[in-house]
């Protein structure tokens, strides 16, 4: 078994895109600590609005490297898989929706958060703060949906010369 440092892949491509999970899972972790923190009972208001402050700027962060990434899928990735197993039905399918999901649980997050934050209540940051965790869940489960049904896939059925042309069109920074 791989260790958590080694990637698992050997076509470029998918190496390139794990890599990036990786990647955004360190973000990931970074922003859900502070999810985490909403759980807690004692969390004082001042406290709760500093974190949400804290929570809010480390996901504007993350959305950039995020939207790059599932561009990146989207636009070369998904294609290309798609003329080997079909797009009507199946992984991409649920793939792609999760990606509207993880949009959806975000840009619900900022949307609640784009006013005063000084004049939400406990309550109403613990709410919010929950659209965070969502997220970060279904993007937890989305990378590993990735990683073991549609990159195997990608490296077993795959040409060679699609391998290669995806890997140059893919080949750029996330961040």
């Amino acid at each position: 078994m791989a260790k958590p440092t080694e990637l698992r892949f050997t076509e470029p491509g998918m190496r390139l895109l794990e890599n990036e999970h990786r990647y955004l899972s360190y973000l990931m972790e970074d922003w859900h600590a502070i999810v985490r923190e909403f759980e807690e009972k004692d969390m004082s208001l001042e406290k709760g609005r500093e974190r949400l402050k804290t929570l809010r700027q480390k996901l504007y962060e993350f959305v950039e490297p995020l939207k790059n990434h599932t561009d990146k899928e989207e636009e070369h990735f998904f294609p290309v898989l798609g003329t080997y197993i079909g797009f009507e039905q199946g992984p991409l399918m649920g793939i792609q929706e999760e990606h509207q999901e993880i949009d959806g649980y975000i840009g619900h997050f900022f949307h609640h958060t784009r006013g005063n934050i000084d004049i939400m209540s406990l309550e109403d940051m613990q709410a919010v703060a929950k659209d965070a965790g969502e997220a970060f869940e279904v993007l937890t489960i989305h990378f590993v949906k990735e990683e073991t049904v549609l990159f195997p896939m990608a490296e077993k059925l795959m040409k060679a010369v699609d391998q290669d042309e995806l890997y140059a069109k893919m080949n750029t920074l996330i961040t």
